[in-house]
């Protein structure tokens, strides 16, 4: 059985639990406290979210690695090209680049904003990143091509992916903007009946 642990909120566990419902997975998603739990902490050390763990032993703790796991574990599936399909390069790359450069970017602004103190909101660094984090935008929108998906018609984890760090954008808490290409990409995605399901199922109802 896949189990996916989450806080009642929409976080990155968003990934690993759209596409078990894109694929038509059965799954359950574990509720945890925040703060984590001692007994939590004892599964996974970091204490972070998501976690997954599925049968045989299988546990791990990156969202991204979790796409991978479950569409070559439970597939084949379209939402993973093969290895030999021309477009599995681009959809690898982006699927990584989503979390690994433009998320992992963002994650100092979100730090500094909600638990800096007043007087070190401000700071060379934080206009810095921001500089660095605008430019993944710009890039995001060029990765993005011109198809409604990344990989132009079809719809992939690359997808899921970039769709959730596009979403930490979301609000006032970054100064910075999505494009409006990229927030009618995020529109796009937000029809999607999975992803509907899959917010539904993240905060516990």
């Amino acid at each position: 059985m896949i189990r996916i642990y989450n806080v009642p909120a929409p976080t990155r566990a968003i990934r690993p639990i759209w596409l078990c419902e894109e694929m038509g997975l059965t799954y359950k998603v574990e509720p945890v406290t925040f703060p984590p739990s001692a007994e939590y902490r004892a599964r996974y050390g970091l204490g972070k979210l998501p976690f997954l763990e599925d049968d045989g032993g299988v546990a791990m703790g990156e969202s991204v690695a979790m796409l991978f796991y479950l569409a070559e574990k439970y597939g084949p599936t379209p939402l993973l090209p093969g290895k030999n399909d021309p477009v599995y390069p681009h959809v690898l790359n982006v699927t990584i680049f989503s979390e690994a450069t433009l998320a992992a970017g963002m994650n100092p602004l979100l730090a500094t904003h909600f638990s800096a103190p007043a007087d070190k909101k401000e700071s060379w660094l934080r206009d810095y990143i921001e500089g660095r984090c605008q430019a993944n935008l710009v890039y995001a929108e060029e990765l993005l091509g011109k198809g409604p998906y990344v990989a132009g018609e079809r719809f992939t984890i690359a997808d899921i992916a970039l769709a959730m760090s596009l979403g930490m954008w979301t609000g006032d808490v970054l100064r910075n903007r999505v494009s409006e290409k990229l927030a009618a990409y995020q529109a796009r995605l937000a029809e999607r009946p999975a992803l509907q399901r899959a917010l539904q199922r993240a905060v516990g109802k």
